[in-house]
C-alpha cells in the first residue's frame, strides 16, 4: 500500500510540477500581452490614455467657452453689405460717387454717401436700426441698403 501511496505522490509531484511550469507560461504570455508600446503595463496605458481623456475634455471645454464669445462679437460684425456707384451731377465723369451700406445681422449699422464733385467731395453717413434708415435717404442709399439686406440671405443660402 505505502508503495502504491508513494506512486500516487510521485505522479501528483510531476503534474504539480507541470502545472507551475504551465503557469510560468501563462503568466509570461499574459505580461507580454499587456505591455504597452513604450514597455509599460496595460494600467500604466490606459491611465494615460484616460488622463488624455480628461485633457482633451478640458479643451473642449475651453474651445466652447471661446466659440460662444466668438459668436456673440459676430452678431455685431457687418454681414451685410450693399454698394451702389452713381454720377450724381451731369458735369463730372464717371461714377465716383458711392454709397455703401454696412449692416450687421440684425440690420443694424449706417449708410455712407460720397458725392464727388468737381469742386469736392462731400460724405454722408446715416444711422441705420432693424433694418431701417433713421433718417430721409436718397435713391441710391435707398438702393445699398436694399442690397445689404438682401446680401444677408443670399450669403446663408450659399453656405
Amino acid at each position: 500500500m505505502s508503495l502504491v501511496l508513494g506512486g500516487l505522490v510521485v505522479v501528483l509531484a510531476i503534474a504539480v510540477l507541470l502545472l507551475v511550469r504551465r503557469t510560468g507560461k501563462l503568466a509570461r504570455r499574459l505580461d507580454a500581452m499587456t505591455r504597452g508600446a513604450n514597455g509599460r503595463s496595460l494600467e500604466g496605458t490606459l491611465e494615460a490614455h484616460v488622463d488624455k481623456v480628461y485633457a482633451v475634455a478640458r479643451e473642449l471645454d475651453s474651445i466652447e467657452a471661446r466659440t460662444a464669445i466668438l459668436e456673440g462679437a459676430q452678431r455685431r460684425a457687418f454681414q451685410r453689405i450693399g454698394l451702389v456707384r452713381f454720377n450724381p451731377f451731369e458735369d463730372t465723369g464717371g461714377n465716383q460717387s458711392f454709397a455703401v451700406a454696412l449692416l450687421d445681422a440684425t440690420g443694424d449699422g449706417f449708410v455712407l454717401s460720397s458725392l464727388h464733385a468737381r469742386a469736392g467731395t462731400r460724405v454722408y453717413a446715416k444711422t441705420v436700426a432693424a433694418g431701417r434708415a433713421e433718417s430721409t435717404l436718397s435713391n441710391e442709399e435707398q438702393e445699398a441698403l436694399k442690397l445689404a439686406m438682401a446680401s444677408f440671405g443670399e450669403a446663408r443660402r450659399a453656405s
